[in-house]
């Protein structure tokens, strides 16, 4: 009996498995909370229609129950504001879907981004890319061999960086490969990883996937994306200091989201709880205009004020830097914090 609980208990534990096991209905969620008898929550379940809901279990073990304005439950709920069609609002508001080669964006000239793999271990109801067409480019292996192609061919290109979806998704045996192959690049340097998984299941975060990022030539960044500090729990402090350990460098990048995390005081605490988990905050976003998402934008001059006290509350180096992207554009666009003039 003994060795059956342990068996459960370590597969439990793995992440394949806790991906897996997911919430996908609004419904079931909101009972899980208590908030099924909530006057206006359950309108908006029919928003699954537009982007499907996806929320481990492990992520909604930190929501708190009864409480309808939680600030993780609402980054991924549902809600009927989604079918609002909002001017400005569009499917590609970075003019992303026109990859160089299937699943590969050359957005800039010292680096290029691949579309590791389309899914995400949860779906936020922001997301830029939630309107992208994945199925042009597949996170498969004939892919990523055209895409290694065109890394080689151009030695403009020193950074590559794994996203998706989220790159994570994939396999350790599957970054192994990629890893080897961007290895054998000799002008590329640096792997950066943009994830938002480590944090909604710590458990991906392998003593395989660390013992091969320690092994790489290559220099290793892992962006987390975090937007408040009530993501943030023990398992995951753990996972980061695993990373930390392989010689990874850990930096966050958030969005800066209505009713979530749009205040000085929420951001001093996000700041402070990401550098106790030795992770840098880097950016942090205006919301990148995508349909659907209308309702959670902050405008910039309500975002430039909210910088402004951050930066009376926190050391300078706890200040993420505040930036839009715009598509088309060499870099990101960072915003100064002088408000304009009405």
């Amino acid at each position: 009996m003994a060795h059956i609980v342990t068996q459960n208990t370590a597969l439990r534990e793995d992440w394949l498995y806790q991906l897996a096991d997911v919430i996908t209905d609004p419904d079931e969620l909101l009972q899980l909370l208590s908030l099924n008898s909530h006057p206006e929550l359950p309108q908006g379940r029919d928003a699954r229609r537009l982007f499907a809901l996806r929320v481990p279990r492990a992520f909604a073990a930190r929501m708190r129950p009864g409480d309808a304005n939680d600030p993780l439950l609402r980054q991924v709920l549902t809600a009927k504001e989604e079918f609002i069609s909002a001017p400005g609002f569009t499917t590609d508001p970075l003019d992303e879907q026109r990859s160089v080669v299937p699943g590969l964006l050359h957005k800039y000239r010292n680096r290029a981004l691949l579309l590791v793999k389309g899914g995400c271990a949860v779906n936020c109801r922001y997301c830029f890319r939630r309107h992208f067409p994945y199925q042009d480019n597949q996170g498969k292996k004939a892919n990523w061999l055209q895409a290694l192609e065109y890394i080689g061919k151009h030695a403009e290109l020193d950074e590559i960086i794994f996203s998706g979806g989220d790159p994570l998704m994939a396999k350790d045996h599957e970054l192994d490969w990629l890893i080897g192959e961007l290895e054998k690049i000799p002008h590329i340097k640096r792997l950066r990883i943009h994830t938002r998984l480590p944090v909604v299941i710590p458990a991906r975060i392998t003593s395989e996937l660390c013992q091969r990022l320690s092994a790489s030539r290559l220099q290793v960044l892992m962006i987390t994306h975090i937007n408040h500090a009530n993501e943030i729990d023990r398992e995951f402090q753990a996972s980061m200091a695993k990373l930390r350990e392989a010689g990874v460098t850990l930096l966050n990048q958030s969005v800066l989201l209505r009713g979530i995390n749009d205040n000085a005081d929420t951001l001093a605490t996000l700041s402070n709880a990401l550098f106790d988990s030795g992770i840098l905050p880097y950016y942090i976003h205006v919301l990148d205009k995508v349909q659907g998402a209308a309702h959670f934008m902050v405008n910039d001059d309500e975002a430039r004020a909210i910088m402004k006290g951050l930066l009376s509350k926190v050391s300078g180096y706890l200040v993420p830097r505040l930036a839009r992207e715009i598509g088309g554009e060499p870099s990101k666009t960072p915003l100064d914090l002088h408000l304009t003039q009405s």
